[in-house]
């Protein structure tokens, strides 16, 4: 058995769970997100708990099992606390601003590249080298962060770029270290 698909979810106050025919639903106050369940797993809801079981013992049902648990337990987080990722841009004149509910990075490029929040992100920019990125739903959260950071990636010669906070940058020795073999 899945040890991490047998664990509960505990359901803080203020939660509620919906099961019904293959999708479980989560609200709570910050929205509500919905996900369908795969054949072969089951979600129940007693004493303030999930509770996420499989039909059998297929292989791809047990490997589903943990999987769905956590995605679950991501949900109840979600939409009670919320996630947030957060960048850093370093580079001589790279910045972000925001226009609305876009974002404009210029990281030289001989334009600015414009990125979208997509519906359920909300993206904001304390300070011109600084974006923050939240939302309800952990893997959006996630993917519209690495989307921004793959717009201008660090690189390893002067770690210029787009990072997430606190992300270690591995530096390579230029030209100039290898002179004088």
């Amino acid at each position: 058995m899945s040890r991490v698909g047998q664990s509960p979810v505990p359901i803080p106050s203020g939660v509620e769970i919906k099961t019904d025919g293959g999708r479980v639903s989560v609200k709570g106050s910050k929205g509500e997100l919905t996900r369908p369940l795969p054949k072969g797993i089951s979600v129940a809801v007693a004493d303030e708990q999930i509770l996420v079981s499989r039909d059998g013992d297929a292989r791809d049902v047990k490997a589903l099992h943990g999987l769905i648990r956590s995605l679950i337990a991501n949900m109840v987080i979600g939409v009670t606390e919320g996630y947030e990722k957060r960048l850093e841009i370093h580079g001589v004149g790279y910045r972000a601003a925001k226009q609305g509910n876009d974002l404009e990075i210029q990281v030289g490029f001989s334009h600015s590249v414009h990125k979208k929040a997509p519906a359920g992100i909300e993206l904001e920019v304390p300070l011109p080298t600084r974006i923050t990125v939240r939302g309800i739903d952990k893997e959006l959260v996630g993917q519209t962060a690495a989307e921004i950071r793959a717009i201008r990636k660090p690189e390893p010669y002067k770690a210029k770029g787009i990072r997430y906070e606190g992300e270690h940058i591995r530096r390579k020795a230029g030209k100039a270290a290898k002179a004088g073999a």
